[in-house]
């Protein structure tokens, strides 16, 4: 008769879980596992989700499995939990980074060889290497377990993504949020292209510049001289005016060895001048004094310029005293304060064109004919040396300092003087900050802070950029700017110019004209294209082709219930998101935002494939399995915004310590499940499982607390809470339930005891490996799979993955604090004393004599005595002792600096010093009334931490205060808790065997032992607990030579307490020393041999004997204890008795 047991698989001894993944991979597709979740739960309330595209021009990294695994974790856990969530891939495949790639490739330098080449051709370049790595991809994403549709992908070049693009900027139009400026914006010379304030902060480098100070004749007093510092001198060229402090002291001095007279500001003396004797201070005087002085420029590239106001000296408040000299040179069209004090002084004028001499590529133009064609960071060492030359450089240094590069390129920027179309951000600040004030960042301190701070300073969004393979800007002007018409969809610009339009990239509309209706001839687009990040920030839009189509659709997910990206993004794509959304709907984009930090090399720099500083990420996947890396990034600082520095140890320390740990526990229940004679049923009733076992109780508890603190706390997208606690359970499950209840569940205590704690352990395995889903996709499904024949309907639709489960919700009636709290409390307790044995260095198979736990409250000390049995099993002690006070422990207290540096202020360091010397009996005394009163404080049990410490003297003593109370252990030791430990010793030999010889707990086996010196003697005299540990008795090689027929199932040789030992292992078998009256030894062994051991053994026990028909022969009946054995110990018992 089958047993529902039967059905389950015999877990096997090894696991490779890369292999086990991949055939996961392949039953997913096999059953169309993702399509399959989508549609169970299609009628059910709708998650809404946004995934940031990425660039298919590049290979997935570490950074990217990171946010991929935070995603699918977080949209997991929410499909689980009862919500549609429709999860869809995006390629970001315009802009910077695929420009960039193609201008290496052909060699392009300037816009002017994109025109030569054709801007159709130039495009169809790019279009050409969008999806170069959408492969790859699409292989890694697919390997670490993420569920996204990739195949219904949106990707920005298609015409629905840009008109929706187009939409948005056209609601900006209308909205008066849009303008073109003339603006010093960050500028990427290898890119020739403007770039936006926050696209600047992406790429900070450490760099050394030339520092050089420069001496500005006086027009009306050619022998004084102002002196001004920079770390550009590629801007001197340009240079349009000088700038003071108005307020602060500038002092004319005169150099007693150069004999020249120089002004600065008073402040900065010092770091001209070693010594005040160096210098005669000749007259001193506010900035204001040297307003509208005249100067000589350095150069005369722009001389003509003095008649226009230029080369005089300005006032302006930007000016400071932190470096240089205190007098700041001019040039606006490289410096935003630059441009704004030469404007606001009337040194140039608005809409004019300013001095730039510097082209896109970064090079001089000819107006600085000296130079012309040179890139200007290179140009700096010649132009410092002309400058020596006039007579004119006062001392040259050099600075480091933090400086922007290009995000893209990596080579640095430089600020420049462009027209450009901005964003009003400025003008609806404090809406996108009040949005932002709606919506929850885990973790909260970068939205309330980093995010916050960066919003407060937004400016204006440059949004256009001047290049050719983007989403063209839709504005189309006259030719005198008057007439402006901004596009806000293909069907209007069909209306307006007459044509069929079915691109819109510029090559297909830069030649298409509107003709004016004001009667200003025609109208011809502009050249610019939108900054790739605008695009990016459309995307909630733009997927859905909104408004043009799924209106409904879109308002009914918007905003997004969560999005999820690197802290890098609060710059990027966060903030053009909130700005979008703030400036279209007055809302946020979003919800719930996780923001996970950088991924770094081991050495703490960033990973870089020229260095090699990283493991490869398919190889590490192929190695240890996606699931460990998974585990390892998100139970780490990064998904708390903070730093890693990835270690492969890491991942393979996940496999080696928590999915090794589940996978045995998995394997122990099936293995008893499968070797228990009784049929293994659960009861009806999906509730607690009652049992008189503490334990049973005890992991029930602590399951349904995980599974309510689990649902808190991803309601609040805290992963950084959910996993660690997580893997407690794990150990709690494996190192403390299974390894104390195995006797129970190997059924060595009775079948009743072995089935209810295989129903426990059932229903605690059945609900981890549910929970475990969002976390390790695969280990989960490997471990369903396995526990899925036992369900009512295994092949039900929704019956055929775990992830097509119901994340497990805790059962109320199993919540037991107190009695999470009491085990919690004994499983500190025996941390705390295995410590203290580590700290003795003696073993804890050693035996100590006696254990003590000290602590005041009568109910923890009944509860600790209420787990005696476990306690001393487990710290390996004769007695346990439990008491509310010894004589050597005093009770010490050290301040709660959290708590009270809050309250006290200045005040915590001499009353902390005043608690630390409180006494014991202060301390008791505070104990009993509550509160303590201490240099006119009144402090509170919660205020202080309280703590046993042993003051005794003895050598053979130890102790460890925690949680209020403390333990002692008493090493003193003596002869028989030395051949306690040696016996101990022994068997945990033999259990290593059969581990080793791949033994099932419940094969039954002959040990044959063979010892000598102090082991054979302690063996002697704890005989009994061998046998009780074991199971059987050993027999030595010499007893064994009595039976014929062993099979050797594992063999070792070691050394035990200084003597030698050998153990062997024998499959049991049923022993006849003698065959019985009138049969032959070839008969009974024809008989017996063919017979199951364990069946023959549960016949004999019931009827005392076998009975056997010979064909012609009366019956032979095998009597157990007279003709037939269980075990050799026995036969050769009742032999020698005979």
């Amino acid at each position: 008769m089958s047993r529902p047991q039967d059905k389950l698989e015999q877990v096997p001894a090894k696991i490779s879980f890369p292999e086990e993944e991949s055939k996961s991979l392949a039953y997913w597709d096999e059953i169309k596992a993702f399509e399959t979740s989508l549609e169970l739960n299609k009628d059910k309330p709708v998650f809404s989700f946004y995934d940031g595209p990425p660039f298919a021009t590049g290979m997935p990294h570490y950074g990217h499995l990171l946010a991929g695994t935070i995603k699918d974790t977080v949209t997991r856990f929410a499909h689980m939990t009862g919500h549609h969530v429709p999860r869809r891939w995006g390629w970001d495949c315009h802009g910077l980074p695929v420009e960039y790639e193609i201008d290496q490739k052909l060699g392009i330098k300037s816009s002017a060889d994109v025109m030569e080449m054709g801007i159709d051709k130039y495009n169809a370049e790019c279009r050409s290497i969008v999806m170069r790595y959408a492969g790859e991809w699409k292989r890694v994403v697919n390997r670490v377990g993420r569920w996204i549709d990739m195949e219904n992908d949106y990707k920005t070049l298609n015409i629905e993504f840009m008109e929706s693009v187009w939409w948005v900027f056209r609601q900006l139009f209308d909205k008066d949020l849009v303008y073109r400026g003339y603006k010093v914006m960050p500028f990427s010379t290898a890119c020739g292209t403007p770039l936006s304030n926050f696209e600047a902060n992406l790429n900070y480098k450490e760099v050394s510049d030339p520092a050089i100070t420069v001496a500005f004749p006086l027009v009306d007093e050619p022998d004084v001289f102002l002196l001004a510092w920079t770390t550009t001198p590629w801007t001197l060229p340009s240079n349009l005016a000088l700038c003071v402090h108005p307020e602060m002291e500038y002092v004319k001095i005169k150099e007693l060895k150069g004999g020249r007279t120089v002004i600065v500001l008073g402040s900065r003396l010092s770091a001209l001048f070693k010594k005040k004797t160096d210098y005669e201070v000749l007259d001193k005087f506010p900035g204001s004094q040297l307003k509208g002085k005249q100067y000589v420029p350095v150069f005369p590239y722009f001389k003509e310029r003095a008649e226009q106001g230029s080369f005089r000296v300005l006032n302006d408040n930007y000016v400071t005293d932190g470096s240089g000299t205190g007098v700041v040179h001019q040039a606006p069209a490289f410096g935003e304060d630059d441009y704004r004090v030469c404007l606001e002084n009337g040194v140039i004028a608005k809409g004019e064109t300013v001095p730039c001499p510097v082209d896109s590529a970064g090079c001089f133009t000819s107006e600085v004919f000296d130079f012309k064609g040179r890139y200007v960071k290179e140009a700096d060492k010649d132009l410092t040396q002309m400058i020596k030359d006039s007579g004119r450089l006062y001392e040259k240094s050099s600075v480091v300092h933090q400086y922007p590069f290009c995000w893209r390129s990596d080579t640095p920027l430089i600020y420049k003087a462009v027209p450009s179309w901005f964003v009003r951000v400025e003008s609806i600040k404090d809406r996108i900050i009040a949005n932002n004030l709606k919506t929850a960042w885990v973790p909260a301190a970068v939205g309330e802070k980093r995010f916050h701070n960066w919003l407060q300073e937004a400016k204006d969004w440059a949004v256009s950029r001047n290049r050719f393979w983007g989403t063209p800007l839709p504005i189309w002007v006259s030719e005198d700017w008057e007439e402006i018409v901004c596009i806000g969809s293909v069907a209007e610009l069909e209306e307006l110019s007459g044509k069929n339009i079915t691109d819109i990239h510029r090559d297909s509309i830069d030649c298409i004209t509107i003709p004016s209706k004001k009667g200003k001839g025609t109208l011809k687009r502009i050249d610019e294209v939108f900054d790739c990040w605008f695009e990016s920030g459309s995307m909630p839009y733009a997927q859905k082709h909104y408004p043009f189509e799924n209106q409904s659709d879109f308002e009914g997910q918007f905003p997004a219930d969560f999005i999820a990206e690197g802290l890098d993004q609060t710059r990027g794509w966060f903030y053009t998101l909130m700005v979008l959304s703030t400036a279209l709907f007055d809302k946020p984009a979003f919800k719930n935002l996780v923001c996970n930090g950088l991924v770094l090399a081991e050495d703490g720099k960033k990973m870089s494939k020229r260095l090699r500083n990283y493991p490869d990420p398919e190889v590490l996947l192929n190695s240890h399995g996606a699931d460990a890396l998974r585990l390892y990034l998100i139970n780490s600082p990064v998904v708390r915004a903070e730093p890693l520095k990835f270690k492969e140890a890491g991942v393979r320390d996940v496999v080696k310590d928590i999915f090794l740990k589940i996978y045995n526990a998995l394997r122990l229940f099936v293995q008893c499940a499968k070797t228990m004679e009784v049929p293994f049923v659960l009861p009806e009733s999906n509730g607690v499982l009652q049992s008189s076992n503490t334990l049973d109780m005890w992991i029930q508890a602590s399951m349904a607390d995980l599974l309510a603190y689990i649902h808190k706390e991803m309601a609040a997208y805290r992963l950084y809470t959910v996993v660690p606690r997580l893997l407690d359970f794990v150990e709690d499950l494996c190192n403390w339930y299974l390894r104390l209840n195995k006797s129970r569940i190997k059924g060595n205590e009775g079948e009743q005891e072995q089935l209810k704690c295989l129903q426990v352990t059932y229903r605690v395995l059945q609900d981890v490996t549910v929970a475990l889903g969002p976390f390790t996709p695969f280990l989960a499904e490997w471990m369903y799979q396995r526990l899925r024949p036992m369900l009512s309907d295994p092949d039900a639709i929704n019956n055929r993955s775990v992830h097509f489960q119901d994340f497990p919700k805790p059962l109320e009636a199993a919540l037991d604090a107190t009695l999470v709290s009491k085990v919690k409390r004994m499983q500190d307790f025996i941390e705390n004393v295995r410590n203290l044995r580590d700290k003795r260095k003696v073993s804890l198979r050693n035996p100590v004599r006696r254990v003590t736990f000290v602590h005041r409250e009568a109910a923890v000390r009944n509860a600790m005595k209420e787990m005696e049995g476990i306690i001393r099993d487990e710290v390996n002690c004769l007695e346990l002792v439990v008491e509310a006070q010894d004589e050597s422990l005093q009770l010490t207290a050290n301040p709660n600096w959290r708590v009270l540096g809050a309250k006290l202020g200045k005040a915590m360091k001499p009353v902390s010093a005043k608690i630390r010397a409180l006494k014991s009996e202060d301390l008791e005394a505070m104990l009993e009334s509550g509160s303590v009163e201490v240099e006119g404080h009144t402090l509170t049990t919660d205020e202080l931490q309280v703590q046993l410490k042993y003051v005794g003297k003895s050598k053979d003593l130890d102790a460890a205060a925690f949680g209020g109370g403390a333990c002692m252990v008493d090493f003193k030791s003596d002869q028989e808790l030395v051949d306690m430990g040696i016996c101990r010793e022994l068997t945990s030999r033999v259990q290593r065997l059969r581990k080793e010889s791949g033994l099932l707990p419940g094969d039954q086996v002959e040990v044959v032992l063979t010892t000598e010196g102090q082991a054979a003697v302690a063996l002697q005299k704890r005989m009994a607990d061998f046998i009780k540990t074991i199971g059987v008795a050993p027999i030595s090689t010499d007893e064994a030579a009595q039976f014929s027929d062993w099979h050797i199932l594992g063999e070792c040789n070691e050394v035990v307490a200084e003597s030698k030992v050998q153990i062997r292992l024998l499959r049991a078998s049923l022993l006849v020393p003698v065959p019985p009256s009138g049969f032959s030894a070839a008969e009974v062994k024809a008989c017996i041999g063919p017979l199951d051991y364990n069946s023959a053994c549960k016949q004999l026990r019931q009827n005392g004997k076998l009975v056997f028909q010979l064909d012609g022969r009366q019956d032979m009946a095998l009597t157990l204890g007279k003709d037939v054995f269980l075990n050799a110990g026995d036969a050769i018992s009742r032999t020698a008795d005979a």
